[in-house]
């Protein structure tokens, strides 16, 4: 029997695109463009947010 998993909440500050290429507008020796990579800070690079647990007090 599968078992279903709740969809988590996508990441407000990306919208689900976590990691990005960006092209610096420097081209390589082999004329290649130079790219770098960035990654969301508030989701670390997953796209989704992240549920808080709240603790609770007995």
């Amino acid at each position: 029997m599968p078992q279903h998993t709740r969809p988590r909440p996508i990441c407000g500050h990306c919208d689900g695109f976590p990691i990005v290429t960006i092209t610096t507008g420097q081209t390589t020796p082999d004329g290649q463009r130079q790219t770098i990579t960035a990654h969301c800070p508030a989701c670390r690079g997953t796209g989704h947010t992240r549920t808080s647990i709240k603790a609770v007090a007995a």
